[in-house]
């Protein structure tokens, strides 16, 4: 009798390990901040799962990220989830998903692909119309309240002139500035930063060259936005003069923000889009019905309620 409950233990742990779920990640760029932090909410909501995540950097090679999504598939994971190297590559890795009949969630930046995506395939992240719109708006208020409603003149800081999350946060603070409340704002100028720092620091000091101290900076994320607060200081402007705003609340940027030198940003939980990643992608699994978008909501983040931010991503 001993012998047979010992077999029985064995062959249900043996039965358990084969259950086990594995789910294929693949990272636009481990070097992305933000892209780091999703990936960390995916890596710590796996553990506590017990569920077994195999996570590969891209770096932002469309080619190299289409390979890595063939070889989860080749090694039969459960499921995939994927933040893209560029929109245009949903519809190869959707096909090579589907042709599999392997559960795919495209995570953080919306396909181009969203609205025809199989039943066992879905998006997880914020809606980018939020994102944008709430920072023009919170700069507008300021700059109203900082007597310069007469006229005000800025920049936009774009992420990348092909990603749609850029494309739409830029188009979120013309939208705002159209408005008869904030029509007092010009943009003077707007170029693609490349979501970096060093790249927003060298286009901001390009700007200053002509003369023009912007009052204020609209930055497609929280990297541009403190390189070109790097500029700015450098340059010996006051902070207190310019309003700059970025988006996604890293911890970097609330740092700034304790600074005095970032005046807004919007909180993107990279966390919960980790989190909200996995459990989609497990439900898809298991055959659960999931809309094939999954908004994970932004919310406005200034010097007033920073407090509720520290640490969260």
């Amino acid at each position: 009798m001993k012998k047979l409950a010992f077999a029985a233990s064995v062959l249900a742990l043996f039965a358990g390990a084969a259950q086990a779920e594995t789910i294929g990640v693949s990272i636009t760029n481990f070097d992305d901040n933000f892209q780091t932090l999703l990936r960390n909410g995916i890596a710590a909501h796996a553990e506590s799962l017990g569920v077994d995540v195999q996570i590969e950097d891209a770096q932002k090679d469309v080619a190299k990220q289409l390979d890595q999504i063939n070889n989860f598939i080749a090694n039969g994971v459960d499921g995939i989830i994927v933040t893209l190297t560029d929109t245009s590559a949903a519809d190869a890795l959707t096909q090579a998903a589907s042709a599999a009949n392997i559960p795919l969630v495209f995570l953080n930046l919306e396909p181009s692909n969203v609205d025809s995506l199989p039943d066992n395939q879905a998006f997880v992240g914020s809606n980018e119309i939020e994102s944008g719109t709430l920072g023009a708006f919170e700069a507008c208020k300021m700059l109203r309240a900082a007597g310069k409603s007469d006229g005000a003149n800025g920049y936009i800081l774009i992420g990348d002139l092909a990603h749609s999350a850029a494309i739409q946060r830029t188009a979120d603070v013309e939208q705002i500035l159209a408005t008869d409340m904030c029509k007092f704002i010009s943009i003077t100028d707007k170029q693609a930063g490349g979501w970096s720092r060093e790249n927003a620091q060298n286009l901001m000091t390009n700007w200053l060259s002509t003369g023009t101290v912007p009052d204020v900076v609209f930055a497609n994320n929280d990297e541009m936005a403190i390189g070109a607060v790097q500029s700015l200081k450098a340059s010996g402007v006051d902070m207190k003069d310019v309003v700059v705003v970025g988006v996604d609340a890293t911890p970097d940027a609330l740092t700034a923000m304790q600074a005095g030198d970032i005046d807004a940003t919007v909180f993107q939980n990279a966390t919960a889009q980790g989190h909200g990643a996995l459990d989609t992608v497990r439900a898809l699994a298991k055959g659960e019905p999931i809309p094939n978008k999954v908004y994970i909501p932004f919310e406005l983040v200034t010097p007033a309620n920073m407090a509720d931010y520290i640490g969260k991503n």
